[in-house]
């Protein structure tokens, strides 16, 4: 029963209601990570300690470096899988699963090995003072040191569930650890808990991502006889097939999130050199910006699987009419939210923390950051569409566009011209120009896929 209600999902259920039905847990789920993630500026905002504050923002580089490993084995694997059930292929699909999870595992304890090592350099690089040297460090032996391996494979994990239509049981997932997390932090963190400050927000988070991969290894016991992702060592499998699948759309995923990461660095190099109070303030609009972007990558991650199913078995008109309908709703919601984040810019930074500088550069620096994110959805959107495609080498284009072409010499840019404010703006500047390239990358892309299927038609014919 279940194989048929997937195939009924990817094959004959109305585009909107298929794309709700995968899109909506996918969007909620991303939205619960983004508010746990505002959980540690939070709480660790209310000691009203802009050294504390400032260490999770100078950590943020690292746990988005993570990022390029989820993406590399969730992204690539998810997408071969799909592919594959597209095809009926499914011994290829449980391989790939296999072959993604066991990566992943391997590289979050490298991960966490070589950032322990090397502790020193990599603190200088993102930035640390003397001043909160201390702080970032205890953060980073939780999240990073203890919480590497458990961060990666949660998300990993959520991927492959995701990649054969479980959109509900992967966000359920990601969601069980959001939620603990929130619960926990305000319990390490604060005077009347633990009083562990900024190291007591990496403790609860290496607890949340544990009690998440939980969850899903309970799932896929419960369904081992009724699903293709597999964890078992016998569906490991080596093979050029297998590797080139995942890496030729993981890899481009992946350097994507690496540059993501230079950006943010540099960002964040920029901004201390004025103060903790800038740091923390653009850690802090930083966060507040990415709600609405969470919910723009939610929805093109949910739709992946039935880009990538129709895709694979030939039914491009209904491929189509996802990615069209998808664009409309993503980007109606983020220009009616961009709206409101510059009206109250300022109330909402004043939530997080209530110092009277912090707030005044954070409002800035929102403004800033919330006028670029409706052209976020375009890019997205088509990040994502080639990637469900298997169009490594167009989504590679698109993130050094992204960072190397557009945002970085944009910060340096804009940082001359205006010294510090300039910086929230890089973002907006390279938004607007990949958008408009998306938009013709798309159109192009479905010109050529009219044109096989017309051909397609008169060979038959």
């Amino acid at each position: 029963m279940e194989d048929v209600n997937k195939i009924r999902l990817f094959e004959e259920m109305p585009v909107p209601k298929a794309v709700m039905k995968l899109a909506v847990p996918t969007i909620i789920g991303c939205l619960v990570t983004m508010l746990y993630n505002l959980a540690d500026t939070y709480f660790v905002g209310i000691l009203n300690d802009p050294i504390q504050n400032a260490a999770v923002t100078l950590s943020a580089p690292v746990l988005l470096a993570f990022n390029a490993v989820n993406n590399l084995f969730g992204v690539g694997a998810s997408s071969m899988m799909s592919r594959a059930l597209g095809i009926k292929d499914f011994d290829t699909a449980r391989k790939s699963s296999a072959f993604g999870f066991y990566s992943a595992l391997l590289c979050g304890i490298l991960f966490s090995f070589f950032c322990t090592v090397f502790k020193t350099p990599l603190m200088a690089l993102l930035g640390t003072s003397p001043e909160n040297t201390v702080q970032t460090d205890s953060y980073m032996f939780w999240t990073v040191t203890c919480g590497a391996a458990p961060a990666i494979l949660n998300v990993v994990m959520a991927y492959l569930v995701r990649a054969e239509g479980s959109a509900f049981h992967a966000s359920i997932g990601t969601m069980s650890g959001c939620i603990l997390n929130i619960i926990l932090d305000p319990m390490f963190i604060l005077p009347w808990g633990l009083n562990m400050g900024a190291a007591g927000a990496g403790c609860a988070t290496f607890i949340s991502n544990c009690a998440a991969c939980a969850y899903f290894f309970v799932l896929l016991y419960i369904k081992r006889k009724r699903t293709y992702v597999s964890v078992s060592p016998k569906y490991m499998n080596v093979s050029k097939k297998i590797i080139f699948g995942i890496c030729g759309v993981g890899i481009p995923a992946a350097i994507q999130n690496l540059l993501n990461v230079t950006g943010m660095t540099i960002l964040n190099n920029f901004t201390a050199d004025f103060s903790s109070e800038a740091v923390a303030a653009m850690g802090i609009s930083q966060k507040i910006s990415m709600i609405p972007m969470y919910a723009a990558m939610g929805l093109s991650q949910g739709i992946m699987p039935l880009i990538s199913y129709n895709y694979a078995s030939g039914n491009c008109g209904r491929m189509k009419k996802t990615i069209i309908f998808s664009a409309k709703l993503s980007v109606i919601f983020l220009a009616v939210t961009s709206i409101g984040y510059y009206i109250g810019s300022e109330g909402l930074i004043s939530m997080f923390m209530e110092n009277d500088v912090i707030v005044e550069y954070g409002s800035s620096f929102l403004r800033g950051f919330c006028i670029a994110t409706p052209f976020l959805a375009v890019d997205f959107l088509a990040v994502g569409v080639f990637q469900a495609c298997g169009m490594g080498k167009k989504s590679f284009i698109f993130a050094v566009m992204r960072k190397i072409v557009l945002e970085i010499p944009a910060l340096y840019i804009l940082n001359y011209l205006f010294p510090l404010y300039g910086l929230a703006y890089a973002q907006f500047v390279a938004e607007l120009i990949l958008a408009i390239a998306a938009v013709i990358f798309l159109v192009r892309m479905f010109y050529e896929l009219d044109a096989a299927g017309r051909a397609s038609v008169r060979s038959n014919n």
